[in-house]
């Protein structure tokens, strides 16, 4: 791997050199990958509703947001710099800021840095400590323990490197309270057991690209009915967690309703594509991506409804 430093006056001096303000602009966005942003955030909102037991103060959720989403942005240019030669040779990511030679490493790298920093600030000033540590926190393991530890090295690679993903939770809560309760951590634990199939699915549609970089992904050691097999076990799992929020949280009748209805839809599509794989490695059988966009709508419905009950109870 091509270390930050190297070569980085070069990149300026050509390809960066010769984007437009419009493209350079577009790749630092690009960088901070904005959907998966989107996705956090999802998760952070509904879970300051909840806690407030109504709408939060606006102030509160303006920071959180914006605090949130420099964090999540910082995290993912993290990655982006470390990752920056297997994302060269992948489909998937070839298209990025740093294998195009727009943006040079080591500006990423400052970029990067500086997000993490404001966002800290804005959340430590506006929101509060606990949760400008536990963004932190969840920044600095998705960095140090699933980029630059796991990802590379072990199957088990984004089961452990997903929890990054779950802080979320933990963070919308202790904006709204400035303290942590079994409420956010059944939340994080339903984050924690929908990241597997959810990016296992995402994995075994690009495979090639995974085993082209010697990423040892699920789906790049296993078949794709044991990858199956998997995302159905994880799925009961999430499903079930999500219906302990009723008793653990009391909320109203309107959540246990659309969590069980929703998870029933989930575990309906991770089923059916456990019957697809019978037989056959053929994706285009298989079609994964349905369940990766199945379990997109399904997060975000769930949570959606974690903000609703306490306003429709």
């Amino acid at each position: 791997m091509t270390h930050v430093g190297e070569s980085a006056s070069a990149v300026d001096g050509s390809s960066a050199s010769r984007a437009g303000w419009k493209d350079v602009t577009a790749a630092y966005v690009g960088l901070t990958k904005p959907r998966v942003i989107e996705l956090l955030l999802l998760t952070t909102v509904p879970v300051m509703f909840f806690a407030a037991r109504g709408v939060p103060p606006l102030g509160l959720v303006l920071a959180t947001v914006v605090g949130g989403a420099l964090s999540a942005g910082s995290a993912s240019a993290l990655n982006c710099v470390y990752d920056r030669d297997i994302d060269e040779q992948m489909r998937r990511t070839r298209r990025r800021a740093l294998p195009r030679h727009i943006v040079a490493p080591r500006s990423a790298l400052v970029f990067a840095l500086s997000l993490g920093v404001v966002s800290t600030i804005v959340l430590l000033v506006w929101v509060n400590p606990l949760s400008a540590a536990l963004s932190v926190g969840a920044n600095a393991f998705y960095v140090l323990v699933y980029t630059m530890l796991l990802k590379r090295r072990t199957t088990q690679n984004i089961v452990w490197g997903g929890l990054a993903g779950c802080f979320p939770a933990l963070i919308g809560w202790t904006a709204v309270t400035g303290s942590l309760a079994w409420t956010p951590v059944v939340l994080f634990l339903v984050v924690f057991f929908w990241t597997p199939p959810h990016t296992w699915a995402l994995a075994l549609r690009y495979r090639e690209d995974y085993a082209g970089v010697d990423v040892p992904m699920l789906p790049v050691v296993a078949p794709a009915r044991t990858v199956a097999r998997q995302i159905v076990a994880y799925s009961w799992v999430m499903v079930a967690v999500s219906l302990t929020l009723w008793p653990v949280a009391g909320t109203g009748i309107f959540y246990p309703v659309a969590a069980a209805v929703l998870g029933a839809g989930f575990l309906l599509e991770a089923h059916r594509m456990l019957a697809r794989t019978r037989g056959t490695e053929d994706l285009g059988l298989i079609q994964p991506m349905r369940l990766f966009h199945s379990s997109n709508l399904y997060l975000s419905l769930l949570f959606v409804a974690v903000a609703l009950d306490p306003l429709i109870g």
